[in-house]
């Protein structure tokens, strides 16, 4: 598996890409956005490690480009603390997670690897498969293996962090789970994200089932506590 790492800083660049090889994998630093978009005119990479703020062409714009050519290249944006915004505007073009700077190199590994599980399922034709290994809620149906999600057979195409807010809530039907519960389950390691990012990601993952054609009521805010998910009422 090829793995991006496009990072103007020399010492992240050399510490994320020396630890992703120690893991497996083929790794291929940048140290723009301009450099690593004109490395792939003939081919993309399986993924990518994306910082936002860079020289000549930002993360943002390398990441819009990429989502022109692939929706299935998963992208893990990488960003300081203070730049929220930014953060939002990424997961709008389509990254598949973020890491806020300062980070754990192992938790990027870790989110490398899930998402380089989920790449390998890309074939698979249904969430039934036998032996998977499956949550299942009325028409809900999570994947573990491949992190799909799927209402009846219909794949609704969430990113890794929702994926995970997505199946904390489920694991816990019934009970609200509190912003700062959320936050851990999305980004064990990430102290810098703030609540606000949670409350962003729902929307999104009510709007991407919307967007799909299933009307998402199952996940409901609790004014002051957080959020609870009820089994879905109409299973049609």
């Amino acid at each position: 598996m090829t793995v991006a790492v496009v990072e103007d800083e020399a010492g992240v660049r050399e510490a994320v890409s020396f630890a992703l090889e120690d893991s497996g994998y083929t790794v291929t630093p940048y140290r723009d956005g301009v450099h690593a978009w004109e490395s792939w005119h003939e081919g993309l990479p399986d993924l990518v490690v994306l910082d936002i703020i860079m020289p000549r062409m930002d993360g943002l714009e390398l990441c819009r480009r990429l989502r022109a050519r692939s929706t299935e290249t998963p992208v893990i944006f990488l960003s300081s603390k203070d730049e929220e915004i930014d953060r939002v505007v990424g997961l709008e073009l389509g990254a598949d997670d973020y890491l806020c700077k300062p980070f754990s190199v192992r938790e990027l590994v870790a989110r490398v690897r899930a998402l380089a599980r989920r790449l390998r399922f890309v074939a698979i034709e249904g969430p039934g498969a036998a032996g998977r290994n499956t949550i299942a809620s009325g028409p809900l149906r999570l994947d573990l293996d491949a992190i799909r999600v799927f209402w009846h057979d219909t794949l609704v195409p969430l990113t890794l962090t929702e994926f995970r807010l997505l199946e904390t809530l489920v694991r816990h039907a019934g009970v609200v789970l509190s912003r700062e519960q959320l936050l851990t389950a999305a980004y064990p390691d990430d102290v810098y994200v703030t609540e606000r990012s949670i409350d962003s990601h729902i929307r999104r993952i009510r709007k991407k089932f919307e967007d799909s054609g299933f009307p998402f009521e199952s996940v409901s805010s609790i004014y002051g506590a957080g959020y609870r998910y009820q089994e879905p009422a109409n299973h049609g």
